[in-house]
């Protein structure tokens, strides 16, 4: 019911329980309180999502186990045990802004994997679709389709000085005070190794559907593009794909793709681009058939 009361009395309006003034205050405090709660569930939140992994260590092994065991069961004599090991003797006790490329480099001597050549995919802002792809070309590898990448991917992991056990509570974001995390000097080691073991023709998915498709401060442009050996690749392929119904921002023509060709040309190595590569484009148009892009393909 209505929190009024009536004076039979006066004869006039209900008379609120609660004064006008109270109700204006209240008023006026009213977005400024739901912004602080939803500022502070939020901010809750983003603390708890990027504390590590519930059962990391758990996650790891199993992940291993499957990998070797039946996703590459030529890769069956890695010992997951020691992988699981070295992986998290890399970060824990250790100050989750001061990790090393060096930690993390006894990891990397335990695992032994080759890429076939031309058979290397990397990815900048197209991680879902070059994984589809993969999914489906099963001779294609991207890095998250390597045995260390299949471990870690979409994980989050830290350490602390205090104690020699994962952290499982908020790890530092990566930024100008805190560049060195345990997860971004992985994938940027992991990301390292997989453009440095190359060879052949190797391919790179990208979006023209963002602001440019290829930039600097992405780790393909920042880190493997430049790790590519160019007595082992001779040709780089770059796939612009864009999305299904989406803009087109950026394609091979683009002056994000000349000056990745420049990059690629002054190392000695070729440049091919192709916009909305055939195949991956089948693939987007598994989930969207009606669209008019698709009905061109068919």
């Amino acid at each position: 019911m209505p929190d009024y009361e009536f004076s039979p009395a006066s004869g006039d309006r209900p008379r609120s329980g609660i004064s006008k003034q109270v109700l204006i205050v209240l008023g006026a405090c009213l977005p400024v309180i739901l912004a602080l709660a939803i500022w502070v569930g939020v901010l809750s939140w983003r603390q708890r999502s990027m504390g590590t992994t519930d059962r990391f260590s758990a996650i790891v092994l199993g992940r291993c186990l499957t990998y070797t065991q039946n996703v590459h069961p030529e890769l069956r004599n890695q010992d997951c045990k020691k992988i699981l090991n070295a992986f998290t003797s890399a970060f824990v006790s250790k100050d989750p802004c001061s990790i090393t490329k060096e930690d993390y480099q006894p990891l990397i001597n335990l695992v032994t994997q080759t890429v076939p050549c031309n058979k290397t995919l990397f990815w900048s802002r197209s991680k879902e679709l070059a994984h589809q792809y993969s999914g489906i070309q099963n001779e294609m590898f991207t890095l998250e389709d390597t045995l260390l990448g299949y471990i870690a991917d979409d994980l989050v992991w830290c350490g602390d000085p205090r104690t020699s056990e994962v952290k499982e509570e908020f790890c530092p974001y990566r930024n100008e005070n805190c560049s060195s995390t345990a997860t971004s000097v992985f994938w940027t080691v992991v990301s390292q190794k997989f453009a440095e073991s190359a060879c052949g023709t190797v391919y790179v998915m990208l979006n023209g559907s963002g602001t440019t498709a290829f930039s600097k401060a992405s780790t393909f442009g920042s880190v493997e593009v430049f790790n590519l050996h160019p007595d082992r690749v001779h040709t780089l392929h770059a796939w612009v794909m864009h999305d299904i119904g989406g803009v087109s921002r950026d394609s091979c023509l683009g002056s994000s793709i000349k000056e990745l060709k420049s990059i690629v040309n002054q190392r000695n190595i070729s440049f091919l681009c192709q916009d909305d590569y055939r195949p991956a484009r089948f693939v987007q148009c598994v989930r969207r058939p009606e669209d008019p892009a698709c009905s061109t393909l068919m």
